[in-house]
């Protein structure tokens, strides 16, 4: 925090007691707190803040889901469902709902993707729920001022691709293009320089790939080429983050398996499917590490209705939780999110 000036940050305190009384602020306070004065704003959003709260372990885990939203009492369901951000807080138990993009009140872009760094949110792509075309946007969600901000468009239209984040950078790779051909490029997003840079491809095309950081590394795993769609790769490609280097990581999935939103990482490291972890959830899972605890989402099959659980402790079992009403609908992915 040297570089954020504290004199005079609550008057007659020293300025290591200010700095320890904003530290101890819930997230949820942050919006209020940061309208007090210019000096508070500035501490409280800047990057230095947020790591020195995650040093002094005043950071909070929740979880962000792509989640469908409750059709009206008085509406039948028409077409697809419209989707909007969940948040749900493990430890108080609470369920709500993001405030909606602005461009996009009525719904999410259909099958974006969700990931957050340094305590934002990221939506990025997908397709345009009124007429289905890809596009490029990129938004951040700001919990200390609950805005979104409208960011630097991807460098192109891709969909289906893979992503994961670290350290104030978003890492996207894979996917197809709007010709449907399978990609192996591969990009970086500096959130706070609003930048895109391009990095090294993979060796593979990997179509329906899906994102996991581990460690320092970005993962994309599985995915299919351009010839043989829907035959999904039992292998991986993982990128060194400080290098910008692949490589390719056999074995590492399930062949014919698809990965989207269902990879976790086992106790010994390796990849998990959730979709195969208990039978109430092969279809549709979705499973987000929360640390010491991950909510998992499924169906026992394709119709049923969405169950929400727990996983955790040394077998994994699953222990289903209580969801208000308007949060029983479909989870199409979701992220965690440190506060």
């Amino acid at each position: 925090m040297d570089s954020v000036q504290l004199a005079e940050l609550l008057p007659g305190l020293p300025e290591e007691l200010a700095l320890e009384c904003l530290t101890r602020l819930h997230y949820s306070a942050h919006s209020v707190a940061s309208l007090v004065c210019r000096r508070w704003r500035e501490i409280l959003l800047s990057r230095e803040f947020y790591y020195h709260r995650k040093k002094m372990g005043h950071t909070h885990k929740a979880a962000c889901l792509v989640h469908a939203r409750p059709v009206p009492s008085d509406s039948k369901p028409v077409g697809q469902p419209s989707y909007g951000v969940s948040m749900f807080d493990p430890v108080s138990g609470d369920w709500a709902w993001v405030d909606p993009i602005p461009k996009y009140r009525n719904g999410l872009p259909m099958f974006c993707q969700i990931v957050s760094t340094e305590g934002k949110l990221v939506v990025m792509g997908g397709w345009d729920p009124e007429n289905w075309d890809p596009v490029k946007d990129i938004f951040v969600y700001d919990f200390a001022t609950r805005g979104w901000t409208r960011c630097s468009d991807m460098p192109s239209k891709r969909s289906f691709f893979a992503v994961g984040a670290a350290d104030g950078r978003v890492f996207v790779a894979g996917g197809h293009d709007e010709s449907k051909n399978a990609l192996s490029s591969a990009w970086v997003f500096d959130i706070r320089r609003d930048e895109w840079a391009e990095l090294p491809r993979m060796a593979e095309e990997r179509d329906e790939c899906e994102g996991v950081v581990i460690g320092s590394e970005f993962w994309v795993v599985s995915g299919y080429d351009t010839e043989s769609q829907g035959r999904f790769k039992s292998s991986a490609e993982s990128m060194e983050l400080s290098s910008g280097e692949w490589k390719r990581v056999d074995d590492a999935w399930g062949a014919n398996r698809c990965p989207r939103a269902c990879v976790g990482i086992g106790k010994d490291g390796n990849l998990l499917c959730w979709a195969e972890s208990d039978p109430g959830i092969r279809v549709g899972a979705c499973g987000i590490d929360l640390g010491e605890m991950t909510i998992v989402t499924g169906a026992p099959y394709q119709g049923a209705p969405h169950g929400f659980f727990f996983s955790g402790g040394q077998n994994r079992k699953l222990v289903k939780i209580d969801v208000p009403d308007e949060f029983l609908g479909f989870v199409q992915s979701g992220c965690a999110v440190e506060i």
